[in-house]
């Protein structure tokens, strides 16, 4: 075996195409044989893992892929073996993994990430990405001992619920293969929406309340768009004169000067849509975990906490406020989906527009992104 590993290792950087080397993968795993795809995966890391090679990077991606979602927990086992070689550990790559073990196992057949040589990050967004799959994650064996343990409760992820919410309802996942991966998407450009064109009613006069820690809170859920691909994000908040009628909401939004909206109002036609809870919610977590046009967000347990991080600054709640808490005024809340043909606006298929009434319609708060390739 370890000749056949490293004939593979030699050869690789001559290859034109690495499909033959895939189909050696498949079938030592086919075999039941997945200790040779670690070995060769580490064995690619020490010889290549410093540099970009596109041979690599393709191959230990499907090696990778391969074991964390071929069912068995031996190929989980080996997955996390790959992963936790010196030459290719990362936090990034914790997370990645942790989405793929979770999609592709049982959780039973992951109790080695929690009794074997696993990082605190991995674990951390393991049990999460569990959780986001109804997973009764403290009833498991293998997993129950670490995620109802205090002494994770200092990791950013360890302050979010171990069951899902009503306004998470079931979240919609990518689905992995060895071969990549593809998932939906609830935002985009607005002929895919079923909108509500602003009336004439009046509005009360708005002053900006915008500070930096708001508007970076409330916009933490698209903040990989702008900093990992093209995109680009305003969030705004607005102290209103006196109550908004939430059917006026439409229009003012046209009155509140929003660089997404310049010019809106008659051609391009604004489009707004009232959304329940979940829906903000899932919009936000679909632009956290999955990413823009160019990355690939921040995988499930993160998108989950950025998603919670921008529902609770939207909804007007003080920082540090338990999930509880946020879910309960956000049910308060009045919200909005919104969009229009204007400049801003790309009109690819990443373009998000949810606005936040307060409950006493008094507070506004406007969170647009949008990202091109």
């Amino acid at each position: 075996m370890a000749d056949r590993i490293q004939k593979i290792v030699t050869g690789l950087p001559d290859l034109t195409k690495v499909t033959d080397v895939w189909a050696v993968a498949d079938g030592r795993v086919a075999q039941g044989d997945p200790a040779f795809c670690a070995d060769l995966g580490i064995a690619l890391a020490d010889a290549y893992g410093s540099g970009q090679m596109w041979q690599y990077r393709s191959v230990f991606d499907h090696l990778l892929r391969l074991l964390a979602t071929t069912p068995g927990s031996e190929n989980a086992a080996q997955a996390l073996r790959l992963v936790f070689s010196k030459a290719v550990t990362s936090r990034k790559l914790d997370r990645f993994t942790a989405s793929l073990l979770a999609s592709g196992q049982e959780a039973e057949d992951l109790a080695a990430a929690f009794t074997g040589p696993a990082s605190e990050e991995l674990r951390a967004c393991l049990v999460h990405e569990l959780v986001l799959r109804s997973v009764a994650v403290e009833e498991t064996p293998g997993v129950a001992g670490w995620a109802t343990s205090p002494h994770w409760r200092h990791h950013p992820l360890g302050r979010l619920p171990l069951t899902l919410s009503d306004v998470e309802g079931l979240p919609d996942l990518p689905r992995y293969s060895p071969r990549g991966s593809s998932h939906s998407m609830p935002f985009g450009p607005s002929e895919r929406r079923a909108p509500v064109k602003a009336a004439g009613a009046p509005v009360p006069s708005a002053q900006e309340t915008t500070t930096e820690a708001a508007a970076t809170a409330m916009a933490c859920a698209v903040a990989n768009w702008a900093e990992e691909s093209n995109g680009r994000i305003e969030a705004r908040l607005f102290d209103l004169a006196a109550p908004l009628d939430a059917e006026s909401v439409p229009n003012a939004l046209l009155t509140l000067g929003l660089d997404c909206l310049s010019g809106a109002g008659r051609k391009p036609a604004l489009s707004v849509s009232v959304l329940p809870p979940d829906r903000a919610w899932a919009v936000l977590f679909a632009a956290a975990s999955s990413g823009g046009a160019y990355n690939s967000g921040s995988y499930g347990a993160y998108g989950r906490l950025a998603a919670w991080q921008s529902l609770a600054a939207l909804a007007g709640c003080p920082e540090g406020a338990a999930t509880s808490e946020v879910e309960a005024r956000v049910r308060d809340c009045v919200w909005h989906g919104f969009d229009a043909g204007t400049k801003w606006f790309e009109q690819v298929a990443w373009d998000i527009g949810l606005t936040a009434l307060s409950p006493d319609r008094r507070r506004l708060a406007v969170l647009a992104a949008t990202d091109t390739d």
